[in-house]
């Protein structure tokens, strides 16, 4: 089964996670399945996208399995990075409104994924963490972005403490557009879609676009800076200590910290 599916009908595009065992992990296949999808949409000129996963998690993110068996691992983020930040833009620039729907974890470039959208509705039982810093790296697939949904802030505590913020939370920060009890989930997401489709698709295509523009008129540059951030921390000591402590269920130990967790008061 490829990673990721897209259906078109009647102007209304469907864009299904499906690596159900895994998670739907952040890889260059499930990238490059999502560009694909992007591209046909683009083709067929649809209105409403909905983006969701067939699996328990929206996705856990970046597949850290993958990172700690590279033998170079900031070149193989490089690319991926690159992959993913070019399907972001267009989801950002898609004549359409993209709509996420996230039951489960959004962990990480998954979170990141989600948050490109331009609507996000979540199940009572989402869940929302950037974890990069936990393992030595940064933010990437429009993570810094995200002082424009939360505030500066709550931004930066969220990149920078880990916290998992609930669908409730989410939505108080100013993340989430609605939330839903899960066995309410279809309905609600029926309800927002068929709104969209029934309105002025170049008055609410234009609505995306100013808003956008305003509130995140540098979003490119920062994805390019993203790129260089990531592919600088995956190769750094930092980086690959804190993905071999992920796959080895431990603490890291960061060997470029010069003070250390033991000296915090």
């Amino acid at each position: 089964m490829t990673p990721v599916s897209c259906s078109v009908s009647g102007g209304f595009a469907r864009v299904c996670l499906q690596d159900i065992q895994r998670g739907n992990p952040i890889d260059q296949a499930m990238v490059d399945g999502l560009a694909e999808a992007v591209r046909e949409i683009r083709e067929a000129d649809v209105a409403v996208v909905v983006l969701e996963s067939a699996a328990a998690a929206f996705s856990v993110g970046g597949d850290l399995h993958a990172f700690a068996a590279a033998e170079a691992p900031d070149r193989l983020i490089d690319d991926l990075a690159e992959s993913l930040h070019r399907v972001v833009s267009e989801l950002h620039r898609l004549d359409a409104i993209v709509v996420a729907v996230v039951r489960g974890v959004a962990a990480g470039a998954g979170l990141s994924l989600a948050a490109a959208a331009d609507l996000i509705i979540a199940a009572r039982s989402a869940r929302f963490v950037m974890a990069y810093t936990g393992v030595g790296l940064t933010p990437d697939g429009g993570g810094a972005l995200l002082h424009a949904s939360l505030g500066l802030h709550r931004a930066l505590g969220l990149a920078l403490l880990n916290p998992t913020l609930t669908a409730d939370e989410a939505h108080q920060g100013g993340l989430v557009t609605q939330v839903h009890p899960d066995e309410e989930m279809d309905a609600a997401v029926d309800k927002v879609v068929c709104s969209l489709t029934s309105g002025s698709r170049a008055a609410l295509v234009s609505t995306k676009r100013l808003i956008r523009d305003s509130a995140m008129p540098g979003a490119e540059a920062t994805l390019r800076s993203e790129t260089a951030s990531i592919r600088s921390r995956a190769g750094s000591p930092d980086g690959r200590e804190g993905v071999r402590a992920f796959i080895e269920k431990r603490v890291p130990i960061f060997p470029e910290n010069p003070v250390g967790a033991g000296h915090a008061r």
